[in-house]
């Protein structure tokens, strides 16, 4: 509007000053034409008054014909004198030359003579003179003066008139503007709160949506955006739960590093495998005592490193193994982004394959010395030996003896087989406690006195039957007191003793004076074919499966078997069972 009003209002004061200045013209013009016979002393009526002299006819033309608002018209003869003018305040002009510029050039001849003056009170007048010419001849000349207070009123007017029209268009607009702002900017503000607390992770608001225009369908396309935010988040939570879940309770320990081989996670198990409270920050290569080659190898892709990680234990011979497998993790575009480490304990697993390939070896061995034995005196009564009576009754009588040793062995072994299988099902019965005691001290009384041996049986009062399978808790009895005969020396003792627990169980002990088991021994006793002097122990008939056994049948029973030594002093075996409930009565 502001554009448009200068251009109109310039537009509007040219044309208005255009207009003004040709109408001053034409009037002009009109006035010179009229006055040029009267100033040529020709009178331009005939029948004209003789009395009426020029100058009189002149300020009579002046004044009344030509009348122009605020104007002031004067009428000059050729030397430029003043004849007439409209002016009543100027009338003292008369007779007087007019020495402005314009009625100069006037005279002499010029007819366009345009000027805009401002006079002593400030006001801006346009000033026309034209020559009075007759007959070609400059008889005079007009001068108009004519004030422009109207038209620039005018123009002042139509200024006020677009000021006042822009200023209400301002406010208008500005009205609007806030309107529209407001309805715009409100939706803004709306979606802008919306994606603070998106950010903050609150999901549970919606945008108002306030129409159909493009705001509005902004404002559906951010609540879409916000719900499947939401879904992919929780998600998301929901799938890192998991795995923190399955990182939390593996049985193998997991430990992730970045590309740079720094540990970025690690699991609870590998904490506890590694024996460190925290393994982030760590290096791979120290972790694990790897070089650094070996995790160079990784980025092939085709190599997947093993290695076996010797973690010392504490207060323990034995080293705790860990087979620590290493994975590379792939990312699109990015290739090698970091290493995974997976490490399981293999002690276990190392120790049982150890005791399988011990006891592979005990049974070939075991086998092997009875066969070889059997086979050399085979040979020799083959070759002639069974002629000779006495000595072939002496090498039958060997190859008799290691026959049994064998089936002795080969029983073992298939009872030890039934109990790991759980072939052998328990015949639980109600026993007589002291009684079963007494049965035993009975059975090998012979041999204890033959090494002049004492033995003593103390039952605790309280204890008269319980529920037990007493074929088999004989043959672990008849073990452990073989055991302490065995190893106890001539004029010895060994005392069988029950005594009822707290726990609801009953202990059974057998306790001798014999030569004890050096303390290096005491872990691996339990264990199948061990023998801590096995040239002696071979010698006394043994297997190195009783203990194995008893131990079978005791954990099948639910109770627990320890043996307890001192080198010299001797040593106690105590038997630990349950009492079923309701087995035990008075």
């Amino acid at each position: 509007m502001q554009l448009i009003g200068v251009y109109f209002i310039s537009t509007m004061k040219t044309s208005l000053t255009s207009t003004f200045t040709n109408n001053m013209n034409e009037q002009a013009n009109l006035l010179s034409e009229i006055a040029a016979q009267t100033l040529s002393n020709q009178p331009e009526k005939p029948g004209s008054p003789d009395d009426q002299t020029r100058e009189e006819y002149l300020a009579v033309l002046v004044s009344n014909l030509f009348s122009i608002n605020e104007a002031e018209i004067q009428v000059m003869d050729a030397s430029g004198k003043v004849l007439a003018t409209s002016s009543q305040s100027h009338q003292s002009y008369i007779g007087k030359k007019n020495t402005s510029l314009a009625v100069s050039r006037a005279l002499q001849g010029i007819r366009d003579n345009e000027e805009e003056i401002i006079d002593e009170d400030g006001l801006r007048k346009k000033v026309i003179a034209k020559p009075v010419v007759y007959s070609d001849k400059v008889v005079g000349a007009v001068y108009l003066v004519a004030s422009m207070k109207e038209l620039y009123r005018t123009v002042d007017r139509i200024n006020r008139i677009f000021m006042s029209g822009m200023l209400f268009a301002l406010g208008l607009t500005g009205v609007l503007g806030i309107l529209l702002a407001t309805t715009i900017t409100n939706p803004i503000k709306a979606l802008t709160r919306q994606a603070a607390g998106v950010a903050e992770g609150r999901f549970d608001q919606q945008v108002p949506v306030l129409g159909d225009d493009e705001i509005g369908r902004l404002s559906e396309v951010f609540n879409n955006m916000t719900m499947r935010l939401r879904d992919a988040l929780s998600a998301n939570e929901e799938e890192k739960e998991k795995l923190a879940s399955i990182l939390a309770n593996m049985s193998d320990g997991v430990v992730a590093a970045d590309e740079r081989g720094f540990v970025i996670i690690s699991n609870r198990r590998a904490q506890e495998m590694l024996r460190r409270e925290n393994c982030e920050g760590v290096r791979l290569s120290e972790l694990f005592g790897l070089e650094e080659s070996q995790l160079r190898t990784l980025p092939d892709g085709n190599a997947q490193p093993q290695v076996i990680y010797h973690m010392q234990a504490e207060g323990e011979e034995e080293d705790e193994l860990l087979r620590v497998t290493l994975t590379p993790i792939h990312r699109r575009e990015h290739g090698i982004s970091g290493t995974i480490a997976v490490l399981q304990d293999i002690t276990e697993q190392e120790r049982l394959e150890q005791s399988r390939r011990e006891f592979v070896a005990n049974v070939s061995h075991e086998l092997r010395t009875p066969l070889t034995t059997i086979k050399s005196y085979a040979e020799a009564l083959d070759e002639g030996a069974l002629e000779e009576r006495e000595l072939g009754q002496r090498f039958v009588g060997v190859i008799r003896n290691e026959t049994e040793r064998m089936i002795r062995l080969v029983t073992d072994l298939l009872h030890l087989s039934r109990l790991d299988s759980n072939q052998a099902p328990l015949r639980r019965q109600q026993t007589n406690v002291p009684e079963m005691l007494e049965e035993v001290a009975d059975r090998f009384s012979f041999q204890m006195r033959k090494k002049a041996i004492r033995a003593s049986v103390r039952v605790d009062d309280g204890i008269k039957t319980v529920w037990l399978d007493r074929d088999q808790i004989d043959q672990v009895l008849d073990n452990l007191v073989s055991n302490a005969i065995k190893y106890t020396l001539d004029g010895g003792r060994i005392e069988i003793s029950a005594r009822k627990q707290e726990t609801s169980a009953i202990a059974i002990s057998v306790k001798d004076t014999g030569i004890g088991i050096p303390k290096r021994d005491l872990g691996r006793i339990f264990d199948r074919f061990y023998r801590v002097d096995k040239a002696r122990s071979r010698s006394m008939g043994g297997t190195g499966l009783g203990l194995s056994i008893a131990r079978e049948i005791v954990k099948a029973h639910g109770g627990s078997i320890s043996l307890d030594s001192e080198l010299n002093e001797g040593t106690t075996v105590t038997v630990v069972l349950p009492l079923m409930s309701g087995g035990e009565t008075a």
